[in-house]
């Protein structure tokens, strides 16, 4: 069911956003007299689900879910259409128009992709404000997995400094994972049993971390405490009770209750000793796990022992701060191209399922808009590559032409055209290749 509910928040965020993308070359053509004569939401080789012309324009769903487009009279695009690129130039098409008009028209959807992510997130800051744990709050310090391990980092640590900064208020424990790997950091300093040790982070750590998968790199840890014991389950029949506080498992001294997820893992059907606090003092508890290696306890929530802070804006104030937001996005995600493009980043790459991925779950409104959100700033960035058959690959062209005062030639614009087809087609085929290959390998 978690995968029907993933897919339908990706199908509605990608069809709200293509329709707009599109959109914005519909209105910038439309607004220089340049005839449009197809709007499409998905593509629609041999049949559409629902076509209607209006005026000069068919509009249409197609039944390809892979994205959408509009055919613009008189340019070379996917369609191809060298039928009516061989015939005289027509006042209302776009390769009759100033080259200034088609560089409009050919960034209208990018333009619109920006503008729609930050109506997104000015209206989510407005409409549910910014909740995050700041990691100066996060008092039991963290989980890491076995690369920070590596590197000297211990489970509990509490991050106070990097490069010798202090940590700011409301940096969160998610913003300093994106500076390790984005920012170059050198040095991280812990409290570590009221003593700071300092970690050097290697030059190579985002590569190390795209080679080996590491997915979290550490997490606020909690402790381990019994919120209920479920019925008919091992731990009802070992006699847990609410309000144990699990330290240890078969003598493995428990960071808290990440670590116990860890120490857990694959152990089904098996005997083990629990250590408890229970009203102060120290026991233990035989149990044996079930088929599924758990017990059958449910853990006291993260926001037992971890503040919250709720930021809230009102109307006025969401609008610089969504401003903000969406500059901050598009930069992270700029700085993420050298690691996309590396040797190891290339291992990574996903396609449709990945993507899906990031909604969560549950649909909960509030993630599904800040997921559209990042997927317009995604959408808008990677239309601007400068690859044919992306906006960006139009773009590139007419600032040639712009610089040069000359049309290239439209064999070299159909041959790129072509190869840039391919490129996408082959890149697609990986990316959800690669999600095939982890979902089933």
């Amino acid at each position: 069911m978690e995968y029907v509910i993933q897919f339908g928040q990706l199908l509605l965020g990608i069809s709200i956003l293509v329709v707009l993308h599109e959109g914005g070359h519909y209105i910038a053509a439309r607004a220089f007299k340049t005839r449009v004569e197809s709007f499409y939401l998905f593509f629609n080789p041999w049949f559409s689900i629902y076509k209607k012309k209006i005026g000069d324009t068919e509009y249409g769903i197609g039944w390809l879910p892979l994205g959408g487009y509009v055919k613009i009279a008189g340019m070379m695009d996917e369609s191809m259409d060298k039928e009516q690129m061989a015939k005289d130039p027509e006042p209302w098409e776009f390769r009759s128009k100033p080259t200034w008009q088609r560089l409009i028209i050919m960034l209208g959807g990018v333009i619109v992709n920006v503008i729609v992510a930050f109506i997104i997130y000015a209206m989510v800051l407005f409409t549910w404000g910014e909740k995050y744990i700041p990691a100066n709050n996060a008092t039991y310090g963290i989980y890491c997995d076995s690369l920070m391990v590596d590197l000297g980092f211990q489970h509990n640590d509490q991050i106070v400094a990097l490069d010798g900064n202090q940590i700011n208020e409301d940096i969160t424990y998610g913003e300093i994972r994106v500076q390790l790997l984005l920012d170059g950091i050198k040095e991280v300093t812990v409290n570590r049993n009221n003593n700071n040790v300092n970690i050097t982070i290697p030059e190579d750590f985002p590569q190390t971390v795209l080679r080996t998968g590491a997915k979290s790199l550490f997490v606020e840890e909690v402790p381990f405490v019994v919120d209920s014991v479920l019925p008919n389950k091992p731990a009802e029949a070992a006699g847990f009770e609410k309000g144990d506080e699990v330290i240890a498992i078969n003598d493995i001294q428990l960071a808290g209750a990440n670590h116990s997820v860890d120490v857990l893992k694959g152990k089904k059907n098996e005997k083990l000793i629990f250590t408890i606090l229970r009203n102060g003092t120290e026991q233990t508890i035989n149990v044996i796990t079930d088929d599924n290696a758990m017990i059958g306890v449910a853990r006291k929530s993260p926001l037992n022992f971890l503040t919250v802070r709720t930021k809230e804006y009102e109307f006025f104030e969401s609008i610089p701060a969504g401003f903000y937001k969406t500059g901050s996005v598009i930069k992270r995600y700029i700085d993420q191209f050298k690691l996309i493009f590396s040797k190891e980043g290339i291992t990574q790459l996903g396609g449709f399922g990945t993507i899906a991925k990031i909604y969560g779950p549950e649909w909960i409104w509030q993630r599904f808009w800040e997921m559209t959100a990042l997927i317009s700033v995604m959408l808008a960035v990677m239309n601007l590559l400068p690859i044919p058959a992306l906006d960006g690959g139009h773009v590139m062209f007419l600032t040639y032409e712009m610089i040069t005062k000359r049309k290239p030639h439209e064999k070299l614009m159909e041959y790129a055209q072509i190869a840039g087809m391919i490129f996408l087609l082959t890149f697609m085929l990986y990316a959800n290749g690669m999600d095939i290959i982890r979902a089933w390998f």
